[in-house]
């Protein structure tokens, strides 16, 4: 039987998709992606389930229940301070469920769409607990994406809220959780990327050239897999979906 629960883990709202046949499951934290919410990827949180894992899907800050009614230009000048706190409350509620005694630290995965990926790669730069990940139109170059957004901004004639003091501030904060300057943080961990090459949003490119650029780290290669679709944008496609079911099932419940 699976069964979804609203909780809040570590004070963060979060649905609880869990599957009451199995004990000591794995869990999966899912991420979501900008201006989404947690309840937007229940298809992929019973999809895992059915495979035997809980999965933890978190609002992200200014997102979802912990929304404040802030408009996509205001919330798109917080992106980065909301990936960041992303990442640290996944620690937190990491240990929550830890200490519980709901999930063994060794046995914990993360994905995400958007910026819910960017958050799984950053995650994966500065947790060595997690065993497995999945990055769905996500990039690992926080300090070159975050550059690339506001090129994007100036371009359009658009100020940032911010002087160029803060935005060096910003980017250098950015440094420590950007995975494409420290790729042997990975350490063969199991990594899937899925993107698609029209995407505009979050460029297709860099995040496929960081991945040649890791496959010579990787002794296990089959623990590193990057699937391209050639027409697709920033959707992600069912066939992604499934690949990424499949991922956990093979890497977490061998």
């Amino acid at each position: 039987m699976i069964e979804i629960h609203n909780r809040k883990i570590a004070g963060i709202p979060c649905l609880l998709v869990e599957n009451k046949q199995d004990e000591n499951s794995p869990v999966i934290f899912f991420f979501h992606g900008f201006m989404s919410a947690k309840e937007h990827n229940l298809h992929y949180a019973y999809l895992l389930a059915e495979k035997g894992f809980n999965v933890v899907l978190p609002d992200a800050a200014y997102h979802g229940a912990r929304s404040d009614g802030a408009d996509e230009m205001v919330m798109s000048t917080r992106f980065w301070q909301i990936v960041v706190r992303s990442i640290e409350e996944f620690n937190a509620m990491k240990q929550e469920l830890v200490a519980k005694g709901y999930v063994e630290e060794n046995r914990i995965g993360a994905a995400g769409t958007s910026m819910g990926g960017i958050t799984t790669l950053g995650s994966l730069k500065r947790y060595d607990w997690i065993h497995t990940g999945v990055s769905l139109m996500g990039s690992p170059a926080y300090v070159g994406f975050a550059k690339a957004q506001i090129q994007h901004f100036e371009r359009n004639g658009l100020k940032l809220p911010m002087s160029n003091e803060e935005v060096d501030e910003q980017l250098k904060v950015l440094e420590a959780y950007d995975l494409s300057l420290h790729p042997e943080k990975l350490d063969n961990r199991p990594l899937l990327f899925w993107h698609g090459k029209a995407d505009t949003v979050v460029p297709y490119e860099p995040t496929y050239a960081f991945f040649k650029s890791i496959h010579q780290l990787y002794d296990k290669k089959d623990n590193l897999k990057f699937i391209s679709e050639e027409t697709e944008g920033h959707k992600v496609t069912r066939k992604g979906l499934l690949e990424t079911v499949k991922w956990f099932d093979l890497h977490m419940q061998s």
